[in-house]
């Protein structure tokens, strides 16, 4: 066994990280800024708009359980595309998650900073400015040093990482269940109208704009299947964890979003935007001892969630690139576990890269949309690489199989396609350029690959993975 990679991730994650690495970014910065801005697109419909939402991504959540028991490899839906479709099509998958993954990481970072400058500035008005009268070089360098510390976490320990991972979220969870127990006791509460769900101006076809604005809350569980090597018993423990994620988190969304309009009123939370929790915990939330009123309690949440989310994407971009690069579908190097640390620190550096360049120098508003397009892409190729696989390999050892299939794949890729209706024309085009340069980087590799090992076939081949116990069958 070679000291340069030649090794296997270790399994140093056990159920509960696998689950918080899932529940850390859907229970993101989201929650916090999302629920207004559905309130303000769909009113008090904003509850059926997650409700929705998690009945859409469940679909896709099945698919991945079945894949994950399948084909227990790190790289989540690149692993699962590699195994059934051809060298073109598995490396575009890669490629799109791996850039989906990393942008996400600038999103958050982006989001840690100001939320960040903002909890200081309520312990310390007196001496530091609001977020919005800070110099934009200040927030863009919080922006980088969340993205380096959490990279040199990572790349030193994966149990490390997994660890800050389910103390983040704990954290997060419990500020959450805080608010929503002051919440329901309220007085507020108690008087609260949820009905009727479309009043005024608003009419059925607003849930359609909200559920596509927050499908990104629930991009997530995904990636625990991008860190199946290291979880211990992942043909059990990956299924288990996606849908406790998935469960855990559609419950905390609907009791937050229900407090919130509960105690504010959907016109008043539509009205906060972006501030609509902080909003409604103003109202009827306590001043507690050293930590202040509800308003900087929901700060310091908005904190610890924009960094366990930035902490998940770091873990799942990496393993992307490292199974890419193992697979000969990146540079060999990718593919490499550290010798000393266990990690593959060259796939996480290098994911890191393109974090700090997009935090630096890309317009983010746009790129965080070509993030949720690329997601919703991915989503509709692994379902149909659920449906393409039991059709090729009927006795595949899968320890979960999927309940109403192929019902489940079909709606999955069906109601995908319509979400990513709804997203802008500029972000299409964007997508298409990314795609054509990964198409010339595909081919650019495979011959870099062949001018240097001297041999035409060389590169990668077709469906060359196998889980461990199962031999390949025929096609």
């Amino acid at each position: 066994m070679s000291s340069h990679g030649e090794r296997s991730p270790e399994a140093e994650l056990g159920l509960l990280d696998a689950t918080m690495i899932g529940m850390g970014a859907m229970i993101g910065a989201g929650i916090f800024v999302l629920t207004g801005l559905a309130a303000k697109t769909a009113g008090p419909a904003a509850l059926l708009v997650f409700v929705l939402n998690g009945v859409v991504t469940t679909f896709t959540g099945l698919s991945y359980a079945e894949l994950a028991s399948a084909i227990p490899k790190s790289g989540g839906g690149y692993a699962f595309v590699n195994e059934v479709f051809g060298d073109l099509v598995s490396f575009l998958m890669g490629w799109m998650l791996w850039f989906a993954y990393m942008i996400a990481g600038a999103l958050y970072a982006l989001g840690f900073a100001p939320n960040f400058v903002e909890l200081v500035h309520v312990y310390f008005s007196g001496t530091v400015p609001p977020p919005e009268q800070v110099a934009a070089v200040t927030i863009t360098g919080l922006a980088l040093g969340s993205v380096v510390l959490l990279v040199l976490l990572n790349a030193v320990s994966t149990a490390a990482s997994g660890s800050a991972e389910t103390i983040f979220t704990a954290t997060k969870v419990l500020i959450l269940v805080v608010f929503v127990y002051f919440g329901a006791t309220a007085a507020e509460f108690s008087t609260a109208e949820f009905q009727p769900l479309f009043p005024g101006d608003h009419t059925p076809v607003d849930i359609l704009p909200a559920m596509g604005l927050t499908f990104i809350a629930f991009e997530g569980y995904d990636l625990i299947t991008t860190v199946t090597e290291e979880v211990e018993n992942p043909r059990k423990n990956i299924p288990r964890a996606i849908f406790i994620s998935l469960a855990a988190t559609v419950l905390v969304y609907l009791a937050v979003v229900g407090v919130a309009i509960g105690t504010l009123g959907a016109t008043e939370l539509g009205e906060a935007g972006e501030t609509g929790i902080a909003a409604a915990a103003g109202n009827f939330m306590p001043t507690f001892p050293v930590v202040g009123g509800g308003e900087a309690v929901i700060v310091f949440g908005a904190v610890f969630s924009t960094l366990t989310a930035l902490n998940a994407v770091v873990i799942a971009s990496s393993r992307v690139a490292f199974s890419m690069g193992r697979d000969g579908r990146l540079l060999p190097s990718f593919g490499h576990i550290h010798h000393r640390f266990g990690t593959p620190a060259v796939a996480i550096v290098a994911s890191a890269v393109v974090m700090v360049g997009s935090v630096a120098f890309v317009p983010i508003r746009q790129v965080g949309n070509l993030s949720s397009l690329f997601f919703l892409l991915s989503f509709v190729v692994v379902n149909a690489s659920v449906i393409r696989l039991r059709r090729q390999r009927p006795n595949l050892n899968r320890p979960f199989e999927m309940p109403l299939y192929p019902v489940a794949p079909v709606a999955g890729i069906g109601l995908n396609m319509i979400l990513g209706l709804f997203i802008d024309l500029t972000t299409w085009l964007m997508g298409l350029g990314w795609l054509l340069l990964g198409v010339v980087t595909f081919y650019g590799l495979r011959r870099f690959k062949r001018g240097t090992e001297g041999d035409a076939d060389t590169g990668p081949t077709e469906n060359v993975t196998t889980p461990a116990g199962d031999a390949p069958e025929g096609q």
